[in-house]
């Protein structure tokens, strides 16, 4: 009897500790729900949590690697591979205009170039990322860009960037074409997504008038007369 008494205790133990079953509470307006505890309220957003980590891992410094993305599922959307060959390089941009640099306001010229305030830059933070992650490293291929967040000050991407040198990037069918010397600095020439955004350049129909390569040619070429002498 002694020795059948510990495995009665661990069939008894068993039976007690049982997961609690849901309760249903009936609502005349709405279909019965679940009760739970109520959460407490998120303070901080996702995209201010990404911003608070990118501002943490840039302290200091305008720019650094990551060891992984922030946004794996955005990356792999942009062609990211976690194998060699692939570098997450982390850029902060500061947000806002820039002030033309006139001095005391005087610009000597006609009224249309009297702005000095509230002046657009023409290409969006993100092309400056590239440009800049480009620039400092410059044996690299930019891929493509994605924004992780922002605060008050400044605005944070991370820049997929390519090793052309390397054999797994130069063997693969896939990422030969980024290997060619053409392709060099690429972000400078406007060639990326964020480049050709700035450009008015895209596909479909409602970039057939920007053919030709920019939307001002195309404009100069439709509002040009021209007069051929054999007409």
């Amino acid at each position: 009897m002694a020795l059948h008494q510990p495995e009665a205790r661990r069939v008894f133990s068993r039976a007690v500790f049982t997961p609690p079953t849901p309760v249903l509470s009936l609502r005349s307006d709405r279909s019965p729900s679940v009760s739970s505890q109520p959460r407490p309220p998120r303070r901080v957003s996702r995209q201010a949590s990404r911003a608070g980590c990118a501002a943490g891992s840039t302290a200091g410094s305008q720019r650094c690697t990551a060891p992984r993305p922030t946004r794996p599922d955005k990356a792999r959307r942009l062609g990211y591979k976690a194998k060699q060959g692939y570098v997450i390089y982390r850029i902060r941009v500061r947000r806002g205009g820039c002030k033309r640099p006139v001095p005391k306001g005087a610009t000597y010229s006609t009224p249309v170039n009297h702005g000095v305030n509230q002046l657009k830059f023409a290409r969006s933070l993100q092309s400056v990322a590239k440009e800049r992650a480009g620039r400092h490293c410059g044996a690299l291929r930019v891929l493509n860009s994605y924004s992780v967040g922002e605060d008050s000050t400044y605005r944070f991407f991370e820049v997929i960037l390519i090793d052309p040198f390397h054999k797994a990037i130069r063997r693969n069918p896939d990422t030969q074409w980024i290997t060619k010397p053409v392709h060099k600095h690429r972000e400078m020439w406007g060639l990326t997504s964020a480049g050709r955004k700035s450009r008015s350049l895209g596909k479909g129909h409602k970039f057939h008038h920007r053919i030709h390569g920019s939307h001002r040619t195309a404009w100069r070429r439709r509002n040009t007369l021209q007069l051929h002498r054999y007409r």
